[in-house]
């Protein structure tokens, strides 16, 4: 039951829109789901906005540091 459904869900992108490759659906994918975790890693180790500032880095987070070595959340 559950591998009808996930393939249901994979292949309806190719129902839509039948004229794009497989391959090139993929890259698509990939790729949002890349810019959503590199877009993460960044927001939350920025300097915080307004009403942020208190907030705590999730654990899958990872720390990065400055040019200088420096962690500018401490």
């Amino acid at each position: 039951m559950y591998n009808s459904v996930l393939l249901a869900i994979l292949n309806l992108p190719l129902a839509v829109a039948q004229q794009f490759p497989v391959w090139f659906t993929l890259v698509y994918v990939v790729g949002f789901v890349a810019a959503v975790m590199i877009g993460s890693i960044a927001w939350y180790n920025s300097k915080r906005p307004a009403g942020w500032e208190d907030a705590e880095r999730p654990d899958y987070i990872p720390e990065v540091e400055d040019a200088e070595g420096n962690n500018e959340q401490d």
